[in-house]
This record gives C-alpha cells, structure tokens and sequence, in this order.
C-alpha cells in the first residue's frame, strides 16, 4: 500500500515542479562557460533542449504549450546570441523566430497534417470501424482468433489510418462491445490481453509502415535534411515490415502464455459482431468515396519513384483535398476541424524546428563528439554501436510520454553520433532508420505512449498487467532488432 501511494503523490509532484526545474536547468547551462568548440548559441540550444526533454518527460505542462514555450526561447535566447555565420554580429529575434518557424515549412508537416485529415475522414464515415468488423467477424468466437483477428485489424489499419491515436480509438469501443457482449467481466484476462494487443500491435506497426507514425516522420525529415536521402513508403515497407511480423507473432503467443483467457471460446462471439455490422447498415456512398481515394492513395505511397516521381507528401495532401470537395469529398472543412488534434501538428512543428536548430547551431555535432569519446563508439562494430543506441533509446524512453517529442529530441543527435563514428562500411542512413524503429517502443509503461492510456482508460487492465507483458515484448524486440541487424538488414546493406 505504501508504495501504491508514494507513487500516486509523486505524479502530481514531479508536474508541479517539472517547469521550475526544467528553467532552473537551463539557467544552470547557460551560466556555465561555453565550452571550446562549442558556438554560444550550440550552447544555449543544448540548454533549450534540456529543458525541453525535462518538461516532455515530466508532463509539467501540455505538449502545445510546450511548443509555444520552445518557440519563445528559441526566438529570445539565440535573438541575443551571436549568429554562427558571423559570429561579431547578434542574430536577432526576427532571424531567430524564423528559425523557430522553420519545421513548419518542412514536406514532412505537410504529410503529418495530410494523415490527421485522413484518420478524421475514417472516423466521420465510420469506415475504420467497418474494416475492424469485417476481420472480426471472419476469426470466429475462438478466444485465440478474436486475438489474432485484433492484432490483424491493428496491421490493416495502419495502412489506411496514418495515425496511432486514430487507429487506437477506433477499436477501443468496438473490443469493449465485444467483451460486453461476451458477456465477460471487464478485469477478466480475456479482457486484459484484447485491449493491451489493441495498444501494443498499433505500436508493434508503427515500425512495419512509413506513414502509420508521425515519429517516423520526424526522422525521415531529418534523413532528408542532414544525409540529403528520401526513403520510399516501399524502401521502408521492404526494410521493416518482416520486424513488425515477427513481433505481432511475438505478441500473440505472449499474451496467451502470460495472460490465458479463462475459456477457449465464447457463447454468442460470432451473434454479438454480426449485431455490430448489422447495426453499421450497408456501406455508404461516403465510405465507398473513402475507400477509393484511400487505396489510390496506398497504390501512390506503394509505387512512389517506381512507377511515377510523386512523393508521399503531396499524393497525400492531393488525396485530402479530394477529401474536403463539396460533391467529391466526404466532409466538410468543419467536420474535418473538430476531429483534427492541432496540438499534435504544433509539436510536430516545433520538434522539428527544435531539431534542426540544434543542428544549425553546431551543438549536435558538438554533442555526438563526446558522446563517441565517452562511449568509445570510433572503432566498435556496427552492430555493437546499434545495440548500445538502441539500449539508450529504450531506457530514456521510459521518461518520455510521446514517441514524437524523443524522436524530435534524439534523432538530430543519433545522427551526427553516427556520422562521427569511423567504423567501416557503417550505413548511416539505415542505421538512423533502425534506431527510428527502436523509438516506436512504448511496450513497458501505458505512459510510454498515447495509445497506451486511451487502452488503459477502459480499466480492463492494470499497470502491473501491461508491463508483465511489455518488459519480454520489449527485451524479445530488442534481440529481434539485433539478430535482424546482423542478417536480414545486413543483407540488405542497411547495417
């Protein structure tokens, strides 16, 4: 009982204090001299970023908040730096914001915004829950096929539903239906294990799909901007997808060995979600519409510098704007506005403005030098120096409450570690690329990700049942992360 209630105040404690200590934090830095090598205004970024991952990892305020926060100190705090281009003259906060503006003329915002669209027209013509129901309805009332048809929905969804948020929400209430209509307890096992597979496999498919997670975007942003390189919907789909299989069969068997449904099979399953389909009526004209430009869509993503030079950005917002045309689209402008989480484009704006200040200002490179130093990264294996970042990544993401806020903060800095490395032949593209992976895990913790507390808010689970499962799906991911880097990835020449 005890610790049950150290932990209940410590919460509200650490985000009471998380702000005072976060901007203690970055007075701290900033009183310290400049190091040598190091530009006053890398110096003062490395300040803001500390800040940052402080007030991300504690919660002290929301992310949007946070966002304008960032904006302000970048705008002020290098407004009164010397500008590294030339360093006798002060940069100046006109300069400065516009730096702090930067992410949000980047094509990767454009895709986000594209996917926030798209996942808002699935949810208005209610085509995500049809899709869920249709899997469901063909696994039969077997406990371990409504598992594996769950699982199965979460793979389909993340090609039509470009976000983890949006796919999660979908199924939430459709399992609750189904367990209510089982008729089985809410805190049953059966129960447990079908909302933490609906959590986990839209996480497990965050790494198998491109532009199923906005995180992914944030580093193919910066692949493009620091390493000049695109990778395709289909050179990622190619390079992940075998892992996010593997881990989906890693989850099912998981589940049911550690969390055993009371029965094999339940009364009336098959009854309860024909009733659902039946209660949907036959399929729309907007969700045949929906349906279409959704798979020309994938078809585009698919294809892209195969069969045509479009990028998936701009057949994105293409397919939006089709969207929202009166006679053509499905929705309108105001349909579409109250379904969009703007706070979630704000952060994914402001990270990667975050990201590339800290890149233009030398304190990324700065920072990788030592980190190399310290760990002795020159001369170790390529995969020596994956298992290593990926082991970092892992643990400081127990702090981190979103998988797009760590890739905004880690992937600029993993970078530059990597282009600092001398072992031969180390692929620094596909090495980022892999890491990128390793920040999509959010197995251990429901506050480890969005997904997971929409899942833990139907209180069919406890915190305790989600990292009984989450600590061996993360250790089986990490060693799946290392054997493939030594065959598979190697094959291809991404590690």
């Amino acid at each position: 009982m005890e610790t049950v209630v150290s932990a209940a105040t410590r919460e509200p404690f650490v985000k009471r204090y998380g702000l005072l200590s976060a901007l203690l934090v970055l007075l701290a830095i900033i009183a310290i001299p400049t190091p040598e090598g190091l530009p006053v205004a890398g110096h003062r970024m490395l300040g803001i970023l500390v800040f940052s991952v402080i007030v991300w990892m504690t919660e002290a305020i929301s992310y949007p908040v946070s966002a304008a926060v960032i904006m302000a100190l970048i705008a002020f705090l290098l407004g009164i730096s010397p500008d590294v281009a030339k360093p006798a003259e002060i940069l100046g906060t006109s300069k400065a914001l516009t730096i702090a503006l930067g992410g949000f003329s980047n094509t990767a915002l454009a895709l986000v915004g594209g996917a926030l669209f798209l996942a808002a027209a699935m949810t208005h013509t209610g085509l995500d829950k049809r899709i869920a129901l249709v899997v469901l309805s063909n696994v039969g009332a077997r406990t371990n096929r409504v598992l594996a048809g769950v699982i199965l929905v979460g793979f389909i969804l993340s090609f039509f539903v470009p976000s983890t948020t949006a796919r999660v929400s979908c199924m939430v209430p459709i399992v609750m239906g189904i367990i209510a209509a089982f008729g089985v307890q809410r805190k049953s096992r059966f129960a447990a294990i079908m909302m933490i597979a609906t959590a986990q496999a839209d996480s497990i498919w965050n790494v198998g799909i491109k532009t199923a997670a906005a995180q992914n975007m944030i580093a193919l942003g910066f692949i493009e901007k620091m390493l000049g390189k695109t990778i395709t919907w289909m050179d990622w789909f190619i390079a992940a997808a075998p892992y996010a299989v593997i881990m989906s069969i890693v989850l099912y068997y998981l589940l049911l060995k550690l969390m055993p449904p009371e029965v094999d099979e339940i009364a009336g399953g098959k009854e309860a979600i024909a009733k659902a389909m039946a209660d949907l009526g036959p399929m729309r004209a907007d969700e045949k519409k929906l349906l279409s430009i959704s798979l020309i869509l994938l078809f585009f993503w698919a294809t892209e510098k195969i069969v045509h030079p479009f990028d998936t950005s701009s057949t994105t917002i293409a397919a939006i704007s089709l969207l929202l045309l009166p006679g053509i689209g499905v929705m309108s402008w105001k349909d579409a506005q109250a379904k969009i989480p703007w706070g979630t484009l704000i952060l994914f704006g402001v990270g990667i403005s975050l990201g590339s200040a800290i890149l233009s200002t030398k304190a990324a490179a700065w920072l990788a030098k030592i980190i190399v130093a310290v760990f002795g990264l020159q001369t170790l294996p390529a995969l020596t120096i994956l298992a290593i970042l990926s082991a970092f990544l892992i643990i400081i993401h127990l702090g981190f409450a979103s998988a797009t806020a760590l890739a905004a903060a880690m992937i600029p800095i993993l970078i530059s570690i990597l282009q600092g490395v001398q072992t031969q032949g180390i692929n620094v593209i596909g090495m980022t690329m892999v890491l990128q992976y390793v920040v999509s895990f959010g197995f251990i913790l429901p506050v480890n990700a969005p997904q997971n507390m929409i899942a833990y808010g139907t209180e069919t689970f406890e915190v305790r049942d989600f990292i009984k499962t989450g600590i061996p799906l993360t250790i089986i991911g990490y060693i799946t992360i290392l054997l493939l880097g030594a065959t598979y990835w190697k094959w291809l020449g991404i590690v």
